[in-house]
């Protein structure tokens, strides 16, 4: 397991880095983000991919299921000057209410929606809160990449940095994370992503079916968030190599600004 996944803290500051300076940039090409813009985080964490939004004045809500991950942001965000704009709810998205005072400029959906079942059910869920004209940032990495499994949340340090196993059928899967000692939280946890997983080709498939149109799309063989983890500049995926199927095993990211 690395360590951003133990200090909050350092995970936190890593999605501020990488929204402030890939993320906000990206969805600037398709609408104006302006202290106006009312935005949206889905499964929000600590609410790192927020902050930037917040120190530019706009009015932003977060929402996640997991309590500890809100009381997290409640107490990194206590003293921030604009705490006024900024709305934490702990609650399940299909429990929340849209209304006229509960619809989004921008809905951000970065490194989520892979984690979430029945995605395509989710899609439809998602218009309730999204303005006519209003926008959906997606961030995730396809299923077949060489971590799209998460499993460098793993405690033991080869399996930590061992691309691609959790492509293997489920039996044997589960059978080296118990082999190699994990426990049984890690291994559901794990497994729970893999039945979730989300390859580019589903993803499209799902957009259409809920009559998104895509605005803008990139797949990134170094994911924007490698500089801020590992030092490494991003780098777009060369169009010699965007082969259908194929590119799930190598694009790291795919960004994504779809409106309805």
């Amino acid at each position: 397991m690395q360590e951003r996944h133990q200090n909050r803290q350092k995970y936190f500051q890593e999605q501020v880095y990488t929204t402030g300076k890939y993320v906000i940039p990206y969805i600037q090409t398709v609408m104006n983000v302006r202290p106006e813009t009312r935005v949206l985080e889905i499964g929000c964490g600590e609410g790192g991919n927020l902050k930037p939004f917040l120190d530019m004045g706009c009015n932003v809500v977060g929402i996640d299921i997991l309590p500890n991950k809100i009381e997290n942001a409640r107490s990194y965000y206590k003293e921030h000057p604009f705490i006024h704009n900024l709305q934490l709810i702990v609650k399940d998205i299909y429990e929340v209410e849209a209304g006229e005072n509960f619809v989004f400029d921008l809905i951000i959906m970065r490194d989520t929606i892979e984690h979430i079942p029945d995605q395509d059910r989710f899609l439809e869920h998602l218009k309730n809160f999204l303005k006519p004209e209003g926008k959906i940032f997606f961030a995730f990495p396809p299923w077949r990449m060489p971590f799209g499994g998460h499993q460098q949340i793993c405690h033991h340090k080869w399996l930590s940095k061992l691309p691609y196993f959790h492509i293997l059928p489920e039996f044997i899967y589960r059978g080296i994370l118990k082999l190699f000692g994990e426990s049984e939280v890690t291994i559901q946890d794990l497994i729970d992503i893999k039945n979730t997983r989300l390859s580019i080709a589903t993803f499209h498939k799902i957009l259409r079916k809920r009559n998104f149109v895509i605005q803008k799309q990139d797949y990134y063989i170094i994911n924007p968030n490698y500089e801020v983890k590992f030092g490494i500049q991003p780098k777009k995926l060369p169009p010699f190599m965007a082969i259908p199927f194929l590119k799930d095993f190598y694009t790291t990211a795919v960004y994504c600004i779809a409106g309805k």
